[in-house]
């Protein structure tokens, strides 16, 4: 089963879908998309109350999220990307929290994009400026004045015209009930909880004049929640950044996915589907998710130090050679030592598996040969326990500590949910409610709703 990078459509490798701010819509990111075309598809997603959907008679933070999940679930395909401006930024961790628990049937997602984000807790706010803001819509809707007033208040110079009679047109035709609900309620609601610490890519863009969600407030609002996040400062740039800094937001995103979201296999298609279906568990669904999320490229040993995690990787490559985009099976195995994690057994002739590692790893590096063709023979002298190296481990220890590597290493590449689809291993849909199991359990036949790799059809009894 092919494991290859699927485009996006337009021939993008990737698609981010983008949640827009207070008073925007989905058009406030059509300026984004034109920068980006070729390179990252852009899409736009209206929030209930605001643009096209202005009209919509619920607009709370759960009907967002849900709304938001429905769409990608119809339209969300391959490898994407999440993302959000301001009040968009916080419904995007929501759903980026329930995608990676497994709770919102999606698979797929490699990444956020924020740009000057409400952070999951309560957004800081001058309570004087909120209700000011909410003093825009007793009447009704916003007023062209009180339009006019929130852009040269949430913006660092005057926009070009077009970009602000577009701002002005979403600002005026916005929900007076989605404003307040954002404002009275979504904005203060503490989401932390729910939302977690999300362990994947994320960039962080935010203008060095933005008063409460700017480039000098972002770290601490979010650091903790966003572990691998990149903050980005726009210099002379305040809150609405997709209208007064384009061309700058799309060259940091452009880079962002070449560098951290276009790395490992994407699931293919049909086992995304399966994965995504209800045949399997939320809680197997959320795992397989995490294991899918790209790895990170500056990954910072945790049990390992740099020499060893880099010998690790070159072993990884002779035990696990993987074509196309590869996963770090290295990293994911010191991350797994940093957690304590294993088979449940090790050798009575070695230490615990951190310490293991450690000593093989050194006991190796003496015989290690730096040229790359060379290193088959040094690796397989090892594991047949002829090895001349001296160390920590002799011979014979470090020939019972490379079973556990290699067992180790090859558990790792198997874990993810596109190696699973490369071997055609599907097991894991067994849940959902009732339970379900395997009828066809015959050599080279598969189910009706096993994808199209696993063997042949039960309806037509065609063997693979």
């Amino acid at each position: 089963m092919p494991t290859e990078n699927a485009s996006a459509p337009g021939g993008a490798p990737v698609t981010l879908y983008l949640l827009h701010a207070l008073g925007a819509s989905a058009g406030s990111f059509d300026r984004l998309a034109d920068q980006l075309d070729g390179r990252v598809r852009v899409e736009g997603i209206d929030l209930p109350g605001f643009g096209s959907l202005a009209d919509a008679t619920d607009s709370s933070i759960d009907a967002t999220v849900a709304h938001v999940v429905a769409h990608l679930g119809r339209h969300a395909r391959g490898r994407w990307v999440l993302g959000g401006h301001s009040m968009g930024g916080k419904i995007a961790a929501l759903v980026a929290s329930r995608v990676l628990r497994g709770d919102a049937p999606l698979v797929g997602l490699a990444g956020l994009v924020l740009m000057a984000p409400s952070p999951p807790r309560p957004e800081p706010m001058d309570e004087t400026r909120r209700e000011r803001m909410l003093s825009w819509v007793d009447g009704g809707r916003i007023s062209e004045q009180d339009a006019e007033t929130f852009l040269a208040q949430n913006t660092a110079r005057p926009l070009e015209p077009a970009a602000h009679a577009d701002a002005v047109a979403d600002l005026r035709r916005t929900s007076p009930e989605a404003w307040r609900a954002w404002l009275e309620t979504g904005s203060r609601v503490d989401a932390s909880a729910e939302v977690g610490t999300l362990d994947l890519p994320v960039l962080v863009l935010a203008g060095t004049d933005d008063d409460d969600l700017g480039a000098a407030a972002q770290p601490g609002l979010l650091a903790s929640v966003y572990p691998r996040a990149r903050f980005v400062p726009l210099d002379d740039t305040g809150h609405l950044i997709p209208l007064e800094r384009s061309a700058e937001a799309a060259e940091a995103i452009a880079r962002f996915v070449d560098d951290e979201v276009l790395l490992g296999p994407v699931v293919p298609a049909d086992w995304a589907t399966l994965i995504a279906g209800d045949r399997v568990d939320a809680r197997v669904r959320g795992i397989l998710n995490r294991r899918a999320v790209p790895d990170d490229r500056g990954y910072a040993p945790e049990v390992l130090d740099v020499a060893q995690l880099t010998l690790l990787r070159e072993v990884a490559d002779l035990v696990v050679p993987q074509d196309g985009p590869a996963i770090d099976v290295a990293a994911r195995v010191d991350a797994q030592l940093a957690r304590g994690e294993g088979d449940g057994w090790r050798s009575a002739d070695l230490p615990p598996d951190p310490e293991a590692y450690r000593a093989g790893l050194d006991t190796l590096a003496a015989v290690w040969p730096t040229e790359p063709t060379a290193r088959e023979d040094a690796l397989r002298a090892a594991i047949e326990g002829t090895t001349d190296a001296a160390g920590p481990l002799d011979a014979a220890r470090l020939k019972v500590w490379l079973e556990d590597v290699r067992n180790d290493l090859v558990r790792q590449w198997l874990a993810h949910p596109a190696s699973m689809a490369r071997i055609g291993y599907d097991g894991f849909a067994t849940g959902g409610s009732p339970i379900r199991g395997f009828v066809e359990l015959r050599l080279g036949r598969r189910e009706d709703w096993e994808p199209a790799g696993v063997g042949g059809t039960v309806a037509t009894g065609d063997a693979a």
